[in-house]
């Protein structure tokens, strides 16, 4: 019975890292558009 639940257990946390790495992949250009924006306003301001 334990292992049931261990293995239950281990499928919800791969689908939650799936999940994780997904969003993380999503989120990758964002971050690299605002760098590129804080960079061309510290060049502006300078």
């Amino acid at each position: 019975m334990a292992q049931d639940e261990d293995e239950k257990r281990l499928k919800a946390l791969e689908k939650e890292n799936t999940h994780l790495k997904k969003m993380y992949l999503e989120a990758q250009p964002d971050k690299e558009i605002l760098t590129e924006a804080v960079a061309l306003l510290k060049k502006i301001q300078a």
